[in-house]
């Protein structure tokens, strides 16, 4: 008998069906007021696996972790005119706090830039204390008109970093390692998602940077969500806050700095870049539990080998759970742990054990092995590898059969209704961008022909991404 579906159909309501994905799995609920979210067990244990990778990959860049003030005086958002023109429609500013009015109103972090731009100039006194590279994990506040779970909310979890340097070139050597070694990287070899790697337009660069480099990935659906961005902010925020050095020659210099990012936003990209009409679909290098060991009946000791394997498995690297909970049906948590996503399931229960065998079920194929019970272990540490490139590939084979090439703005704007389009930068820089976002599309991002990030949006031979986003 077919087994009873538990989610809206992709195809029926993607949006229906991301929602569902989110209560079933049991990653976020709404909270209290409009905009925020409750972040649950299962899903923050997501974002710690992002946080646990991304960290060591920011660490391996140089950068060290630091924390600053959730409140910063509206006065220092003022100092850099495009920035505080950028984020003021988004802004929560504090005008009360002990019974009283405060002299001076205050925001509630919507990004660092100008307080961390005020702690550098403190800090920084000549060449030999650059660059100082500082990196924050944090919440921020921005508020949304239209919110979704992990996608737009009011206050999200994020890192951010940022740099100063004695010169422009360092800055942007650092931005781009970045945006290659911490957020592409985590993105392809652990959240085996194929980003689309390129320079954001003038019309949709960070405000108040020079330069925004950003990770886009296709979600199932056709549309684009950035991943991660990486900034160049020039000397805009040094000259601001007179963030200054002594160069070798006792000079007075400006630093050149850099910001970049990543949110909680990657949970919702995890979801809609690799979730099924099943659930989520975990990569096994993200997942936190690799493996669930599923005990169908506690009948004839069969919950012994069942904690022994567990217990093997963890030893050996995996993250494992026993899942012994046989007062619910076997159906019903296996229908649960499909929800979350969790890559491989040991099913372990009399009758197979009596044959000295387990069943291995793939959740990415629905695939089921039967294997003996002394090698489990080691079959599922091969079958993690299997499934976690080949989650890589079939990713890679949707975002390319989702793209298209194109050669006018009305085929870009009609093939983005489905997808991402392709094609030259000339046909749409200028008063044409405009035109595509009037009909729901934006340029995502530009690349040379060859596939890497320009210099200049003003390059050559430039090819265009553009598509609808979250």
């Amino acid at each position: 008998m077919a087994k009873a579906k538990v989610l809206t159909a992709q195809a029926d309501d993607f949006p229906r069906w991301y929602q569902d994905v989110l209560a079933k799995a049991e990653l976020a609920d709404n909270g209290p007021v409009r905009g925020t979210m409750v972040i649950r067990p299962y899903g923050y244990a997501l974002w710690e696996r992002m946080q646990a990778e991304v960290d060591l990959r920011i660490k391996a860049c140089g950068a060290q972790n630091a924390y600053f003030p959730l409140f910063i005086p509206q006065s220092y958002l003022a100092r850099e005119a495009e920035h505080v023109e950028g984020f003021s429609p988004e802004l929560a500013v504090v005008t009360h706090a002990g019974g009283e009015e405060l002299a001076e109103p205050i925001v509630v972090r919507p990004t660092s830039e100008t307080v961390i731009g005020e702690y550098m100039a403190k800090w920084i006194q000549s060449y030999r204390d650059l660059p100082l590279l500082l990196n924050q994990w944090a919440n921020v506040v921005r508020w949304e008109l239209r919110p979704r779970l992990f996608l737009r909310t009011s206050e999200f979890l994020w890192q951010e970093g940022h740099t100063a340097h004695t010169t422009r070139e360092d800055a942007a050597a650092y931005a781009t390692r970045i945006l290659r070694e911490v957020y592409e990287s985590f993105m392809v070899d652990v959240l085996a998602m194929p980003v689309i790697v390129g320079r954001k337009t003038a019309a949709e660069r960070f405000a108040g940077a020079i330069n925004t480099m950003t990770c886009e990935a296709v979600m199932r659906d056709g549309k684009a969500l950035q991943m991660a961005t990486s900034h160049e902010l020039g000397t805009n925020f040094a000259q601001a806050f007179d963030i200054t050095y002594l160069d070798d020659q006792g000079a007075t210099q400006h630093c050149w700095t850099t910001s970049w990012g990543s949110t909680t936003r990657m949970i919702g990209g995890l979801v809609m870049g690799h979730g099924d009409d099943d659930g989520l679909l975990v990569p096994p290098r993200l997942a936190s539990i690799q493996t669930v060991v599923l005990l169908v009946k506690d009948e004839d000791d069969a919950a012994t080998p069942a904690r022994r394997l567990t217990d093997e498995l963890v030893g050996s690297g995996i993250r494992a759970v026993l899942d012994d909970k046989v007062a619910q049906s076997f159906g019903r948590r296996s229908t649960d742990w499909e929800l979350k996503g969790v890559p491989l399931r040991v099913e372990v229960g009399p009758r197979d054990l009596a044959e000295g065998q387990v069943t291995l079920v793939r959740r990415d194929r629905g695939e089921k092995q039967a294997v003996p019970l002394s090698e489990a272990g080691s079959r599922a540490a091969s079958l993690l590898d299997d499934i976690q490139h080949e989650m890589l590939a079939q990713a890679t084979k949707a975002r390319d059969a989702q793209t298209s090439e194109v050669a006018s703005l009305d085929d870009a704007a009609e093939a983005a209704q489905s997808g991402v389009a392709r094609l030259p930068w000339e046909l749409v820089r200028g008063a044409a961008e405009a035109r595509l976002a009037g009909r729901g599309v934006t340029v995502r991002c530009l690349q040379r022909a060859d596939g890497s990030v320009p210099d200049d949006e003003d390059e050559d031979d430039l090819v265009a991404y553009v598509a609808r986003a979250y």
